[in-house]
């Protein structure tokens, strides 16, 4: 099948987390969006060439994506999420694998694929069921509702909201605190 780039993305957050992991050095993962967001989501340009094929849709899932979201949940070290800005689809799925999660005010959470036509991946929607709880993931899956980061604060999907401008300094704050303890108890719990 053709290679997507958002198979490449996948592949390349599995590399990167199984390269992290095993670093003894590495102390704290700050995972971080560029250009003011987190993760928009998957590029649903590139679903017409495979939606509707389901061994391609179900390759892309069960190799691709579920590669990086388990490289990122079998990572031993302390990873922190810092949101800012879109949260969506793949975005809350990989913010679903974080140990701690820090958004700016404005973010916002959702999984609208229900506007694409297809289900949420049974593995992806396990990891997060078990962060935001049934509620929220029937909202966001059904009704292709996004959640405000205050609501996701106190529906305990986010550990931390603070205002946009500081929140990645917070969250930088937060994996030097963690970095400065003990490595092999934070890699054990």
């Amino acid at each position: 099948r053709p290679l997507f780039d958002d198979a490449l993305t996948w592949r390349a957050l599995r590399e990167a987390f199984l390269s992290l992991h095993a670093d003894a050095d590495c102390r704290a993962i700050l995972l971080q969006g560029e250009g003011g967001h987190f993760c928009a989501g998957g590029d649903i340009a590139e679903y017409p060439e495979f939606r509707f094929d389901p061994a391609a849709l179900a390759d892309f899932h069960e190799r691709d994506v579920w590669g990086g979201l388990a490289a990122v949940l079998d990572c031993d070290v302390p990873v922190i999420a810092c949101i800012e800005g879109a949260c969506m689809g793949a975005g809350v799925e990989i913010a679903s694998c974080c140990d701690l999660r820090h958004a700016g005010a404005s973010a916002k959470f959702g999984a609208p694929i229900a506007r694409l036509g297809f289900p949420m991946a049974p593995r992806e929607m396990e990891v997060v069921l078990a962060a935001a709880g049934e509620p929220t993931v029937r909202e966001m899956l059904l009704a292709a509702s996004a959640v405000d980061a205050p609501e996701m604060k106190a529906r305990g999907f986010l550990h931390a909201v603070w205002p946009d401008a500081d929140v990645a300094a917070h969250a930088l704050h937060l994996a030097e605190r963690i970095a400065r303890l003990a490595p092999q108890a934070a890699r054990l719990n």
